[in-house]
């Protein structure tokens, strides 16, 4: 059993800054992928950026080049770097791990904010 909380959300203006961290209770060394996945009444959750244990990663089209997802797997912890936040980045913030299709976790969420 693995639990991830994050944390890192909070309110801020269009075109500023805000780093999300994801802290697992074991190790994360072993999964296949890590995520950020994010969701709003309007909206199913959709992927916003992926990491693999090899360390290679994806993004949606509507974030790339603007935020950046990392680890640290001696803190067992995952990062996401959001820069030039815009208000439709608005949504709940949710930490994933991925090791077989029996063994996923989420986070329980964080609240992203962006006023105009």
């Amino acid at each position: 059993q693995v639990q991830l909380v994050e944390s890192g959300g909070g309110l801020v203006q269009a075109g500023g800054s805000l780093r999300l961290s994801c802290a697992a209770s074991g190790s994360i060394s072993s999964s296949q992928s890590m995520g950020w996945f994010r969701q709003t009444p309007g909206m199913q959750r959709s992927l916003v950026a992926l990491i693999t244990s090899g360390g290679s990663t994806n993004y949606a089209a509507s974030v790339k080049d603007r935020f950046t997802i990392s680890r640290d797997n001696a803190k067992n912890t995952m990062y996401l770097q959001m820069n030039s936040l815009k208000p439709e980045d608005t949504a709940v913030y949710f930490c994933n791990l991925y090791r077989a299709p029996w063994e996923v976790y989420w986070g329980q969420g964080t609240q992203v904010t962006v006023s105009s």
